[in-house]
């Protein structure tokens, strides 16, 4: 244990300097991603080669050490280039954040989280996750065979699929009245496909395309946590308190540079009350985002998950999607009919930015869940 200690006190690699360097060198290739619907592989090639992929995992286990406020700061960076590469880059860094965090706090969890996160720095192993699609209510079939369990399953929004080792999923068991299994399933299995499904509004390159099970066995041993179905496990505070910010981080990069164009484009007309007004609200808008998103991570760095962390986390979550969403509608306002033509950009941030809404918790599910802690109610089961 001395020597783990020792070795973790080594300084974390920054990895936002090499994040601005990623972000100016997938600028160029993000329009062509979003013209054709292609998955951003060659900038997923370069978030690897920069150590991106393995920012997360602690300093002991080969990896970077990032703290969740540098893996945002890393995700916001990236998003000034390419919305699509940060958000494919979030699913798989939350993915990382997550064992990490249980390895630091939960030392009694490594025997399972260990060998993971050393693989990941080792190999660069590139985490996928079922996302929204597969939340506290879970989806797809496991049927208990002998040894393990016999999963089919569709999976959506798994962001990144096209380069992904390992999904990170779930499905469900008729054990119990409904028991959710997690295991990670190998993309390269013969049972595995990915399907041609991710043609949408925006962050078009995200590569968010179906995964299709068919029958694939999953040994019990590979089954990392069995809850039950439809309730918040404490597996899940973590995972969402620690994920979010990460997600999110993403909306606000996008809002940022949103913000950039917005006010480049306007200094090339003559100044007016009205364009006063629009470059002030968007300033408004952009700082309650921020403020929003750093009230999300300071939540996270209190390292206390539980029902509360949530609602605060999710709070945060709401109110970075509004007040991103509303620095991009009045960035295009302030840049006029110049932001309508595609080779400002700012449409497509526009488009990129209404993918906020569709993360979990949804804004009527969040309100219910803050306002059952308010009220002193459960929220077990609002999700």
């Amino acid at each position: 244990m001395g020597d783990v200690q020792q070795i973790d006190r080594a300084k974390p690699r920054d990895p936002r300097p090499a994040a601005r360097a990623l972000a100016e060198a997938c600028a160029a290739e993000a329009a062509a991603r979003d013209d054709d619907d292609s998955f951003v592989a060659g900038n997923h090639e370069k978030a690897k080669a920069a150590g991106l992929l393995d920012a997360g995992v602690p300093v002991a286990l080969g990896g970077g050490g990032a703290d969740i406020r540098a893996l945002c700061d890393m995700l916001r960076e990236v998003a000034h280039g390419c919305a699509s590469t940060a958000l494919a880059l979030s699913m798989h860094t939350h993915q990382v954040a997550f064992p990490a965090w249980r390895w630091h706090h939960q030392p009694q969890t490594r025997d399972k989280t260990e060998p993971l996160l050393r693989r990941i720095a080792a190999e660069r192993l590139v985490l996928l996750s079922s996302g929204g699609g597969d939340w506290i209510g879970g989806s797809g079939k496991a049927e208990p065979v002998a040894g393990g369990y016999k999963v089919t399953a569709r999976k959506m929004f798994v962001s990144g699929a096209p380069a992904g080792d390992l999904l990170m999923t779930s499905a469900i068991s008729p054990e119990e009245g409904g028991t959710v299994i997690h295991f990670p399933c190998p993309m390269g299995a013969a049972e595995v496909s990915i399907l041609d499904t991710w043609h949408t509004l925006g962050m078009r390159g995200t590569g968010s395309h179906d995964v299709m099970i068919e029958a694939m066995f999953v040994p019990a041993e590979k089954v990392a946590v069995k809850r039950p179905q439809g309730h918040w496990h404490p597996v899940f505070f973590i995972l969402a308190t620690v994920a979010f910010p990460l997600i999110y981080a993403v909306y606000l990069g996008v809002a940022e540079r949103a913000r950039d164009l917005g006010l480049g484009i306007a200094a090339r007309r003559s100044g007016s009350a009205r364009l006063r007004d629009r470059a002030g609200r968007m300033e408004t808008a952009l700082a309650a985002a921020r403020m929003a998103h750093r009230h999300m991570v300071e939540t996270a760095e209190a390292n206390a998950p539980s029902a509360e962390t949530v609602n605060q986390v999710m709070i945060g979550r709401r109110l970075v999607e509004e007040h991103a969403i509303r620095t991009v509608e009045l960035a295009m306002e302030l840049a006029g009919g110049a932001g309508f033509y595609r080779k400002a950009e700012l449409e497509r941030l526009f488009r990129d930015i209404q993918a906020a809404r569709y993360h979990p918790l949804q804004k009527e599910a969040q309100s219910e869940y803050a306002g059952a802690l308010a009220l002193g109610q459960s929220a077990a089961e609002i999700y």
